[in-house]
């Protein structure tokens, strides 16, 4: 299978492209960063050899978006599965985050996956299957503090994910909103809280990798995963 992941070098991306490499599928990233990206590629291939292409991108940029598309064209991928997961995370309050927060934070988590999702979509609806997963937030089911504009754009995203799931039933492409509570990722770093409190990337992979090969009958519409000890 094609699988297209967006935000595919680092944290739950990453994680992603490894554990769907490992199954021996074509999986194709792009992400902001060429080194960072070109490290995980490669890091990847050494383990499991050419399973992984990459395109550096910046998505939430409509052009960008585009290009990143028809690279994937010219290679003839129509993608089987489609993970949104470029995103960005800046904490703050309406009242008192800097100007430009709610823009670069509705670019980064909405427009990222609007975009490149449409450019994506004629080629799946042609094929008439393919499974588009978002990666939203439980700041998308819940508003907590100092989630400012990051919880706003996560919100919008859990609506794009609900619109397109009714949109696309007729054409058999599955769509899945997940909700991911703390994640060990680079966002994490020098919080100060222990690593044993907070879920691994490869928890979020796996449950995805799991979602992703259930018949044609059965779509998972939203994936709500916590840490153990609940949300911090």
């Amino acid at each position: 299978m094609n699988i297209v992941i967006t935000g595919g070098s680092r944290g739950i991306g990453r994680a992603l492209a490894l554990k769907y490499a490992s199954g021996g599928h074509r999986v194709f990233i792009c992400a902001r960063n060429r080194k960072t990206l070109a490290e995980t590629a490669r890091g990847i291939n050494k383990k499991h050899r050419d399973s992984v292409e990459y395109f550096p991108a910046e998505i939430s940029r409509r052009a960008s978006a585009v290009k990143f598309a028809l690279w994937l064209e010219d290679k003839n991928v129509i993608p089987d599965i489609l993970v949104n997961n470029a995103g960005q995370f800046s904490p703050g309050s309406i009242y008192n985050e800097p100007d430009g927060t709610l823009e670069a934070m509705i670019g980064a988590n909405l427009y990222s996956a609007y975009f490149i999702t449409r450019a994506l979509l004629p080629g799946m609806m042609r094929q008439r299957s393919g499974h588009i997963f978002n990666m939203c937030s439980i700041a998308s089911l819940k508003a907590y503090d100092n989630g400012g504009a990051y919880s706003i754009s996560k919100h919008a995203l859990m609506g794009f994910s609900r619109n397109l799931r009714e949109e696309l039933k007729p054409y058999h492409i599955k769509v899945t909103a997940v909700y991911p509570g703390a994640v060990l990722t680079a966002t994490w770093e020098g919080s100060g809280v222990k690593a044993s409190r907070i879920m691994e990337t490869g928890d979020i992979a796996a449950m995805i990798y799991a979602s992703s090969f259930l018949s044609p009958q059965a779509c998972v519409e939203e994936l709500v995963i916590r840490p153990q000890l609940g949300d911090l």
